[in-house]
C-alpha cells in the first residue's frame, strides 16, 4: 500500500484493493489593508494581518475502487457539520501552521448501482485554516 497523506480519518492511498486520492489541490492565501481616506490627500493603506490560507480539491470516491462511497461521505458531513479541526499531511510534509476545517462541499454524484446506491461520486471540499489565538 502507498499511503499519500491524509485529512483527519479521509486516507488518500493506493493499494491493490483500494484507490482513494485527491486531486486539483490549489493552496492560497490573502492579506488584510485598510484604506485611511484623508482630506485633499492620497488614501493611506495599512497593513493589518493575514487572512485564514484556504484550500480546494477533490476526492474521487469509487466503490469500483475499493472505497465505501458513503462511509466517506459521512465522515466529511460530520467533520463539517462539527467544526472539527483536521491535521492535514501529504506525503511526509504537514500542511498549514495548525490545522484545517471543511467549510463547505459539494457532491457530483457520478454513477449509481442498480439498487440507487451511490457507487461513484466526486467531492469537492473547501478547507480553511484553523488557527488558535
Amino acid at each position: 500500500m502507498a499511503w499519500v497523506g491524509c485529512l483527519g480519518g479521509l486516507v488518500f492511498q493506493v493499494s491493490d484493493e483500494t484507490v482513494e486520492t485527491l486531486q486539483g489541490f490549489e493552496w492560497g492565501g490573502s492579506a488584510r489593508y485598510a484604506v485611511h481616506q484623508r482630506h485633499l490627500q492620497n488614501a493611506l493603506t495599512e497593513f493589518t494581518g493575514l487572512d485564514p490560507d484556504r484550500i480546494t480539491l477533490e476526492i474521487e470516491l469509487s466503490y469500483g475502487l475499493g472505497v465505501n462511497v458513503m462511509d466517506e461521505l459521512v465522515k466529511i458531513w460530520a467533520y463539517e457539520r462539527k467544526g472539527q479541526a483536521l491535521a492535514m499531511a501529504l506525503g511526509d510534509k504537514g500542511y498549514g501552521k495548525n490545522r484545517w476545517s471543511i467549510v463547505s462541499h459539494k457532491i457530483q454524484a457520478r454513477q449509481f448501482d442498480r439498487h440507487g446506491n451511490l457507487y461513484r461520486a466526486v467531492v469537492s471540499l473547501e478547507l480553511q485554516e484553523y488557527l488558535k489565538g
